[in-house]
């Protein structure tokens, strides 16, 4: 037989977790001396203690193996908690190619740059939300073609919400589409998030749909400047294997007189190239 050490060495785990196996029913000892109280362990019990550490690397819990092992879980049981830890796995494995991907993009661009990029890409979840919006056509999407139009519907939509009693609207969300012209304008749709129940004339309401996953940037300054920024969000999502399928929303977080104070966030819906 073995004593607790010799047998811990052999199984290589520790003699501590000997003994909550032991406490909590899931691998006794052989034998314990009554006087001593020191815990024996026999060679055949290597291959149980083997089970235990395979089912646990799997990814069960103690009270998971100790079922297993007392063959209180059957086959179909077992089959499906396999199945789960194994779709457990694959996305954990996804989610750290995908961190991998992101770290090897930041260190070409720390290579091509020769410094830290400032401006962090972050990609979640954007919730749907209630807007009122009014919505012209501009020349193209370049920003010296969407400033003109943009800012005039924000001021007379901003102007009709506040003859219409609202206070407290905001922040502004701008979104953009294809004018089905097929000469490269753009319908600018200037938007202000409101509550249920948001009635203006002139003005329409709805929800404007979430995106289920999306790369953001935080630009500061005038909207004018913000082309290097859309283009560190392009090749952001270049190089971490997405691809983009709309044209990218607008967050306006902060927007102060002096427009060089300007904080916007950049929304880009993406999915898997």
């Amino acid at each position: 037989m073995f004593t607790i050490g010799d047998f811990a060495r052999h199984g290589r785990v520790s003699v501590r977790m000997l003994r909550h196996y032991d406490a909590i029913g899931l691998l006794h000892p052989a034998r314990v001396d009554p006087h001593t109280g020191y815990r024996f362990y026999t060679a055949d019990q290597l291959a149980l203690l083997n089970r235990v550490i395979a089912l646990k690397d799997l990814g069960f819990t103690l009270e998971q193996v100790g079922a297993i092992l007392d063959e209180t879980v059957d086959a179909d049981e077992l089959r499906g908690m396999l199945r789960l830890r194994q779709a457990e796995l694959e996305e954990a494995l996804a989610a750290s190619r995908a961190r991998l991907a992101q770290v090897g993009a930041r260190l070409r661009a720390i290579e091509s740059e020769g410094r830290m990029s400032t401006q962090d890409v972050v990609v979640k979840k954007i919730p749907a939300v209630r807007i009122a919006e009014l919505s012209a056509v501009a020349a193209s999407f370049g920003p010296h073609d969407i400033s003109p139009v943009i800012g005039p519907l924000y001021d007379e939509l901003c102007g009709r919400l506040e003859a219409a009693g609202l206070t407290g609207f905001g922040p502004g969300i701008a979104y953009y589409e294809d004018a089905g012209k097929g000469d490269g304008s753009i319908l600018v749709h200037a938007g202000m998030t409101v509550p249920e129940g948001t009635v203006v004339e002139g003005v329409e309401v709805h929800v404007l749909p979430g995106i289920e996953e999306a790369a953001t940037v935080v630009h500061r300054g005038s909207m004018d400047t913000i082309l290097p920024t859309a283009q560190t969000l392009a090749r952001w999502i270049e190089a971490n294997g997405y691809e983009t399928r709309h044209y990218a929303r607008e967050l306006y977080l902060e927007c102060p007189e002096d427009r060089s104070q300007w904080v916007t966030e950049i929304q880009e819906a993406i999915v898997r190239a």
